[in-house]
């Protein structure tokens, strides 16, 4: 978690990964640590990625850098949407230590050596097969689910972020093995994706199920 949390998106750029080393060290504050098993789970390789990502996209994660990036602007703006997906410095190796740890704690289910597991760094739901969005580069979330069907015949994923979980649906939308349920905010929100008639299609119609909700909405609307 230390690791992760040394990335820097950019100064000025509202996602911060210390974040991550914070939570970590308020969780090791309380003890937390304590009642659990805590692992060091290998970094994602660029085949681990590619069972999702594209080749070439992943191939440009792992040469870009910020000198590159202007020099290359059209074929930068490809692959990241320059406002919220810099070419920050460290940017694969980043996206290797959160992938990482989606997939390892995907394989301790799998093995029967978890029933709960929880990656910190994990979570990054918005990136697409061959482009990043929403501050998100490699979609761990994917990931962690290929390798959950590896030994299961179905997977619910659920999603409470407040932004709709896009890449997550997208990537099995033609799937009835997984489903796909998000809760969020929805209406002029990014991504803008996530209306309540998105359903699914072919063998995948059915299993996205999305819960759109207007903004401001507190517990008791939310109950009723």
């Amino acid at each position: 978690m230390t690791d992760v949390g040394s990335y820097n998106y950019g100064y000025d750029h509202c996602m911060k990964p210390f974040r991550i080393r914070m939570a970590h060290s308020i969780i090791t504050s309380y003890g937390l640590d304590k009642k659990m098993a805590v692992i060091r789970p290998p970094r994602a390789t660029a085949q681990d990625m590619t069972r999702f990502h594209t080749d070439d996209y992943i191939t440009y994660l792992q040469r870009v850098s910020p000198e590159l990036a202007e020099q290359m602007p059209t074929y930068n703006e490809r692959f990241l949407p320059p406002m919220d997906c810099p070419p920050f410095d460290g940017v694969y190796e980043f996206c290797s230590i959160s992938a990482g740890g989606s997939i390892a704690g995907a394989q301790r289910i799998n093995h029967g050596d978890s029933d709960i597991v929880i990656n910190w760094a994990g979570g990054l739901h918005h990136a697409k097969k061959g482009e990043a969005s929403g501050f998100c580069y490699v979609n761990d979330i994917v990931l962690a689910i290929l390798e959950l069907l590896r030994y299961h015949q179905r997977v619910v994923y659920l999603d409470i972020d407040v932004h709709h979980g896009d890449g997550v649906e997208e990537a099995f939308y033609t799937t009835d093995r997984v489903m796909s349920v998000s809760f969020h905010q929805f209406g002029n929100f990014f991504p803008g994706t996530g209306d309540i008639k998105d359903v699914g299609v072919e063998r995948g119609k059915y299993y996205a199920v999305n819960v759109p909700l207007r903004e401001g909405i507190d517990d008791e609307t939310y109950a009723f």
